[in-house]
């Protein structure tokens, strides 16, 4: 492969189910810890996605998949590779989802395989796809998609899981191919921190904590912090500087000064450190979107404000993009995205 192959994003597509849960409605379920005003402005949820009856994980991947097949008008038998960045709570444990979408969408030519790192996945995968497309020759078109539901294991009258609150439901899709010329993907830089890998968790329904009759009525609901003063002092001391070295890291990699970037696609977070994290890129609420009113959808959170940010003409030909998202493991991850044909 020569120096000069470039990565390039066709476009992106989503699913947001219809139904929503909104803050008063939050409020209410958590036994009056918190107020709706709170969940509104200090967690920053006006309301957000819940899945419909129909809205199974794996099926709102081939929702968004297909959304973004029709507004790109790729044949799927381009596509030579799918990457399911869907969540492993699907409607069926142990199938394979990215072989799923690759039979609904009559992908025939492609593989499929499925990666997972909670809501750092898309940019990881983003990652993995770009380094397998330059190191072989027969991968071209790459789909990568996924849908997230897992609001489902929330419980709201647990207040170690506020953070958690804002989980949500839908699915994103993005295509990628080689020498597209165009809305190119740069650098990339991910960190994980392993003593953190069972901090959070859902406690049962693994191998370790069976469902059984006596756990059976709070399983489903029994997504918790294991470990909530070591997380919380752990994130404290090195999350922000992890995702500023991943960011700056991305930037170095793409050969581009961090003064360039126009644009944040960022994840749902607490509104305070949103505007933090804003005022450290010198960035301002217009060169990002805060997804308020659809909540934390996962590794789809990036996805979704991409494909925002396009229809509110909020990324131009020139704009410079960062993707940033973290995920529960612990994992920091970033990347860059030039938007618009090659110079």
């Amino acid at each position: 492969m020569t120096n000069d192959t470039n990565i390039g994003i066709v476009g992106t597509g989503v699913y947001l189910p219809k139904a929503k849960i909104t803050a008063e409605e939050i409020a209410s379920q958590t036994k009056g810890v918190w107020t709706a005003d709170a969940v509104r402005n200090k967690l920053g949820i006006e309301e957000k996605t819940i899945p419909g009856i129909n809205d199974g994980t794996q099926e709102m991947s081939v929702w968004a998949s297909e959304d973004v097949l029709k507004k790109t008008n790729i044949d799927p038998l381009e596509i030579d590779l799918i990457i399911s960045v869907g969540e492993e709570w699907k409607e069926y444990p142990l199938t394979t989802s990215a072989i799923y979408l690759q039979h609904k969408i009559s992908a025939v030519n492609a593989w499929a395989i499925d990666i997972q790192q909670r809501c750092c996945t898309t940019i990881s995968a983003m990652k993995i796809a770009k380094d397998m497309m330059l190191a072989d020759e027969d991968i071209n078109t790459v789909l990568i998609a996924g849908g997230y539901r897992n609001g489902d294991f929330v419980d709201y009258a647990d207040k170690n899981m506020s953070m958690m609150y804002n989980l949500g439901a839908g699915g994103g899709a993005i295509i990628l191919k080689k020498n597209y010329n165009k809305n190119l993907l740069l650098g990339s830089h991910i960190i994980t921190d392993g003593s953190m890998a069972r901090d959070v968790g859902v406690e049962f329904g693994g191998t370790e904590k069976p469902i059984t009759c006596d756990n059976i009525n709070e399983a489903y609901k029994s997504l918790r912090m294991f470990n909530p003063e070591h997380m919380k002092n752990r994130l404290n001391d090195v999350s922000m500087d992890n995702w500023m070295i991943c960011i700056d890291k991305a930037f170095e990699k793409s050969g581009l000064s961090k003064s360039e970037l126009g644009f944040l696609a960022v994840l749902h977070f607490k509104k305070s450190m949103y505007n933090v994290m804003l005022e450290q890129l010198n960035l301002n609420e217009d060169q990002s979107i805060y997804l308020n009113n659809i909540g934390h959808i996962g590794q789809i959170d990036q996805i979704i404000s991409i494909n925002t940010a396009l229809e509110q003409n909020k990324i131009k030909n020139g704009t410079v993009i960062a993707m940033i998202a973290a995920g529960i493991g612990y994992a920091w991850a970033a990347n860059v995205i030039k938007w618009g044909p090659l110079n």
